[in-house]
């Protein structure tokens, strides 16, 4: 019985959050009724969703595709694939395609061997040992069905040391993202709760650091990690890009926020300073960090140039962003393996996203009460 009231009370709350949700999504400006402005908005909102996820669908939907639809004219959306049948005196299955006859009727076969040209070769499925025949594309139409399979992923992890350049990146996201977060918050919380001179001038120097390109200070920073050492190794990699001026700004204006009266009263309290930063400020500004945390995770995962240069062509070393330059030859371009492994390395960021995603609006929309 408690099991089964349990349950019920479970069916309810489910229900009540997708009410929620549902009246939330389709609020109305004019209460009940539905007026312009509503239907402007949906539009608005509706062409942005399109906008914005369509190139993503479309990612998703292509990697499901062989290498003969991706080359396909006019493209599909959906993962289309041709339609095979084992014909006796063939070792692999054959395509079949519908062939238009001279008196207009449509007949299936199978085609042989490669196009070549303006023309295929087909044989006739109800006399197979009959020699192929040619005829010309236009009369040729394949039979395809919408499939989603994976052998496009299969067929890349076991050609693409996948395991190996999935480790390094998550090594270097969490620990940059890590490093990240503990530089900039110390910096922001010295810029904003301490008193001394110069603070503001450092402030402004920090900011100026953003009208810098990165090509810029990519040499020297390259030099100096050479001279420490650290070229070839994955902390070259962590560690030069761990202070942002964008990290600093962020943390600093929503520290600003935090009441000075409250860290006041902790050092009456004899509280340390290593104490206040890390079990007051620290949690205080948790929506802040989140957002930073999001950006930090987004630009170490998909950075290419840097490990690039550090690392040196070591694919013990590669993250999986190196890794997808394998599928990029001289003369040809695997798409097919390019794009389900391209699917695959967009998914941490997706998960990122979704669990901090809720911190986004609070943390940037608080950066810029206090000046």
């Amino acid at each position: 019985m408690a099991r089964a009231s349990a349950a019920q009370r479970d069916t309810a709350n489910y229900r009540w959050w997708g009410a929620e949700l549902f009246a939330f999504l389709f609020r109305r400006k004019g209460g009940k009724r539905l007026s312009v402005a509503d239907v402007i908005t949906y539009l608005f909102l509706i062409l942005g969703t399109i906008v914005m996820f369509f190139p993503v669908v479309w990612l998703v939907m292509s990697s499901f595709k062989p290498i003969t639809t991706l080359y396909q004219t006019p493209p599909t959306f959906f993962p289309y694939h041709p339609v095979t049948m084992q014909v006796p005196g063939y070792p692999e299955p054959l395509p079949l395609v519908d062939v238009r006859q001279e008196d207009g009727s449509v007949k299936r076969m199978a085609r042989v061997g490669r196009i070549i040209g303006v023309e295929a070769r087909v044989i006739d499925l109800d006399a197979p040992h009959k020699p192929p025949v040619h005829v010309r594309l236009e009369n040729i139409t394949p039979v395809q069905e919408i499939r989603f399979d994976l052998s496009n992923y299969t067929n890349a992890i076991d050609r693409f040391p996948f395991g190996v350049y999935l480790r390094n990146s998550v090594v270097i996201t969490i620990s940059a993202t890590a490093l990240t977060l503990l530089i900039n918050s110390m910096a922001a919380y010295a810029l904003s709760k301490y008193r001394f001179r110069g603070r503001n001038v450092i402030f402004l120097l920090i900011l100026s650091a953003l009208m810098i390109p990165l090509s810029v200070i990519m040499i020297p920073v390259f030099l100096v990690i050479s001279r420490v050492g650290l070229a070839g190794s994955l902390l070259g990699v962590i560690i030069p890009p761990s202070a942002t001026p964008t990290g600093v700004f962020l943390l600093r204006q929503y520290m600003l926020t935090i009441p000075d009266e409250l860290i006041e009263a902790a050092r009456i309290d004899g509280a340390t300073e290593w104490r206040i930063y890390w079990q007051i400020v620290m949690p205080l500004a948790a929506p802040a960090l989140a957002v930073l945390a999001i950006f930090s995770f987004m630009w170490r995962w998909n950075d290419f140039l840097w490990p690039l240069i550090v690392l040196g062509g070591r694919s013990d070393l590669a993250t999986l962003q190196l890794g997808l330059q394998s599928f990029q030859g001289e003369l040809n371009v695997q798409w097919d393996s390019l794009l389900a492994m391209t699917v695959l390395s967009m998914l941490p960021v997706v998960f990122v996203f979704g669990f901090l995603q809720r911190y986004i609006t609070t943390g940037i929309a608080s950066t810029g009460l206090k000046g």
